[in-house]
């Protein structure tokens, strides 16, 4: 049985959703659809879209929108983000750390194989200290709900957390269509997320900052599946975008390309993943960054944002170990409960896994969206038996879960409202004196009946998410 956020076994709406039930009594399908329909067309003109990988050049695709919010009250968001708090002070100690003095391993809290033989760890990033000592400047923490009181974190996102857009526009859209809700229900904003992220990055800005910080994205280009955010982002920042040809090192300060000559960066928020950043020091066939930054970096002449080398701390290997590294860091128990796992780099828990493949969820430890994934009750005997070769294969590649009974928000069908499991991304804001959390955040939704996988690349849609005022 699944925990429905709206509606009780009754049928009752829960104490959050009373004001939107109420409303939506009066509203009639046919209505409700149109509402749909028009808000499908407001994001194709808007271009709203994600590339998916995997198939034909140009292939784009919507994020399908459902008009139900998905709704939290002021008491569940406090006691959410004081963990979501503690969690990511946590995350920036532990990345300190590892890259200087390596306390924890040396505590016994963690192996030393955990970082020797983790493909995201940078050993040009040991003894740097970022500007301002933030290493993830923005987080993304993913949590599932499974009870009334029940919410999990479900991974940490310390590279390049995407997503942030869709909230936005999810609820710019809703505000649009629906105005006349948010004068009977007092929603917590979210519009100011562009200020506030803008504002949190120039508190990280480098020793050689004069003046106001210059503030630029760093894109791939526009066939990156997140080319939309990363222009959205740059434009309600009053950031420049700019791709790695646009760059160049002088007088040991990363430049960009301007009509006047090339001009001083200060933050550069990069979507290029760590391999690409630098092709003096990393891969040297990359395109998309810019020859020496790592450089640059390491002498205090710019912020990088995430700092490289945060890609070990939402290694699902890490994960597991987080209840340890929260409390080794902060002296204090998690707050937010980690799902159970099972490292199957370890042979005991390989052969439980193998046994039970049926029951689980395995995951790549260095995977996202979905992609190279076994959902254990929805695969087949054919696809069990395939990646159980795999994981035989290279079991230190892969963590396994149980199969959470992931809470379900109503969706809009033809057929009407039908339940759909969901998730939750906060996004987090870090700078050297504080923590800002989004209240909300973006709600991913299973579109398809039945299913547990709410990414986009895999089908999946989106909701906006509702934090009520006390």
């Amino acid at each position: 049985m699944f925990f429905d956020e709206m509606l009780d076994a009754d049928g009752q709406p829960h104490e959050p959703y009373a004001d939107y039930a109420a409303w939506m009594a009066t509203m009639e399908g046919p209505a409700l659809r149109r509402k749909a329909r028009e808000a499908e067309a407001f994001f194709r003109r808007t271009g709203i879209t994600f590339n998916v990988y995997g198939r034909s050049a140009g292939d784009e695709r919507l994020i399908p929108f459902d008009l139900v919010p998905r709704i939290i009250s002021a008491r569940e968001w406090a006691r959410l983000t004081k963990g979501i708090e503690q969690r990511v002070r946590a995350i920036n100690a532990f990345l300190y750390d590892i890259y200087h003095d390596q306390e924890i391993i040396r505590a016994g809290r963690i192996p030393a194989s955990l970082i020797a033989n983790n493909d995201a760890f940078l050993p040009k990033m040991f003894g740097v200290k970022p500007p301002g000592g933030v290493y993830t400047h923005i987080v993304g923490v993913d949590l599932v709900r499974t009870g009334k009181n029940e919410f999990f974190v479900l991974e940490d996102n310390a590279r390049t957390p995407s997503g942030v857009s869709y909230m936005l526009e999810n609820r710019e859209t809703m505000l649009n269509m629906f105005p006349e809700l948010f004068s009977k229900i007092c929603v917590r904003s979210v519009s100011n997320y562009p200020t506030l992220l803008r504002r949190s990055l120039s508190k990280s800005a480098p020793p050689v900052c004069e003046g106001r910080p210059v503030v630029a994205v760093l894109t791939p280009g526009l066939h990156n599946s997140a080319y939309f955010e990363h222009a959205f982002l740059a434009e309600q920042m009053g950031a420049e975008l700019v791709e790695g040809h646009d760059l160049r090192v002088i007088n040991g300060r990363v430049a960009m390309r301007t009509t006047q000559g090339y001009t001083p960066i200060d933050i550069l928020y990069r979507r290029v993943d760590d391999d690409y950043l630098d092709p003096l020091n990393f891969r040297p066939d990359s395109l998309l960054g810019v020859p020496g930054i790592m450089d640059v970096y390491r002498a205090g002449g710019i912020t990088i944002v995430n700092a490289p080398g945060t890609g070990v701390a939402d290694d699902k290997a890490v994960y597991s170990y987080m209840p340890d590294i929260i409390e080794f860091y902060t002296g204090e128990s998690a707050i937010l409960k980690n799902v159970p796992t099972w490292r199957c780099s370890e042979p005991d828990s390989l052969a439980y896994v193998l046994e039970h493949l049926a029951e689980l969820v395995v995951k790549e430890v260095h995977g996202s969206g979905g992609y190279g994934m076994l959902v254990g009750p929805a695969a087949s005997k054919a696809e069990i038996t395939a990646f159980a070769r795999k994981l035989k294969a290279r079991p230190a590649a892969y963590i396994a879960q149980p199969t959470l009974a992931l809470s379900t928000v109503p969706v809009l069908t033809k057929a009407g409202l039908a339940p759909r499991h969901v998730d939750l991304r906060p996004f987090v804001m870090v700078s050297p004196d504080r923590i800002d959390i989004t209240p909300g955040g973006l709600t991913r939704v299973a579109m398809k009946e039945g299913s547990l996988v709410v990414n986009s690349s895999q089908g999946g849609g989106t909701k906006d998410t509702w934090v009520l005022e006390d």
